[in-house]
């Protein structure tokens, strides 16, 4: 590593697994203090073990935290400024599938939980760290998008809108902010093997990635957490409202993942998808 990160300070959610994970593990190796936010204790605690096997366990933290919960993200960037005593990167990251279906079966408290946790806590994250970034004279805010709000096919109906949301927050604010030397930027995935996904033995979900992703490999957490890396470092210092898309040139051929007939497991069921924050999804058909 290169220490490209020395002396900053990062405040990720959705740590404890996945892309969250595979960031805070990667932004401490290349110098960074981090504390991490997450909702499952369970991973976050394994998280923290894995950062302390390597040898970072003075330079992290974790907070359990509901991006959705203004409160919560209020004394997360406390603490990260009262343990660290700075804050130059915040990675809203924390994300669920949230609502699938078809959207006249969607109910509306799914697609409110899911707008919560997808938009609300990224506007929050943002929130809260534009007030100390300002004061200390500039820093990075990534936000996590998805390629499937950026075209149709690659998600269900809620959760594309949510993103699509997501990725014209980043870029408004992006012009916003600028004259205050902090630059906010998303990262839009495309198929990351995750558990967020599921099982990664679905033979389903393989045939179809295989069809709409051009590259041959799966996609990673650890692809994610390398572009977040370039885009809270000091080579990224001119780069501003700016959505990277990291997806193996799904979005190039057509972000057609999931189909849009009656074959597709966005449309076959009908439910709520939470994710890995320890709660349990909910299938209604």
């Amino acid at each position: 590593m290169t220490g490209r990160l020395e002396g900053k300070v990062a405040v990720i959610t959705g740590g404890a697994s996945g892309i969250g994970r595979a960031t805070v593990l990667r932004f401490l190796d290349e110098g960074a203090k981090v504390l991490f936010a997450d909702m499952n204790q369970a991973t976050a605690d394994e998280t923290v073990g894995l950062a302390a096997k390597a040898g970072h366990g003075d330079r992290i933290a974790y907070r359990r935290v509901d991006v959705a919960q203004e409160g919560d993200v209020k004394g997360m960037i406390e603490a990260a400024t009262a343990k660290f005593g700075r804050l130059d990167v915040i990675f809203n990251n924390a994300g669920v599938g949230g609502a699938f279906g078809p959207l006249d079966e969607v109910t509306v408290e799914d697609w409110d939980y899911t707008f919560a946790v997808l938009v609300r806590g990224v506007f929050l994250g943002m929130k809260h760290a534009i007030p100390v970034m300002r004061a200390q004279g500039g820093g990075s805010i990534i936000n996590t998008a998805s390629i499937a709000g950026l075209g149709g096919g690659a998600g269900s109906n809620c959760y594309s809108a949510a993103k699509a949301a997501v990725a014209n927050l980043t870029k408004a604010s992006a012009s916003d902010l600028a004259r205050f030397r902090i630059r906010v930027n998303a990262i839009a995935p495309g198929v990351i093997w995750t558990p967020l996904l599921g099982s990664t033995s679905n033979r389903d979900l393989d045939e179809r990635v295989a069809r709409a992703q051009p590259w041959p490999d799966r996609g990673r957490p650890e692809d994610i957490a390398s572009a977040a890396l370039y885009l809270a470092s000091d080579d990224a210092v001119f780069v501003s409202g700016h959505i990277l898309t990291v997806d193996g040139a799904i979005l190039a051929q057509g972000p057609n993942v999931w189909g849009r007939d009656e074959t597709s497991p966005m449309l076959r069921r009908t439910g709520v998808n939470k994710g890995t924050t320890g709660e349990a999804s909910v299938v209604r058909r």
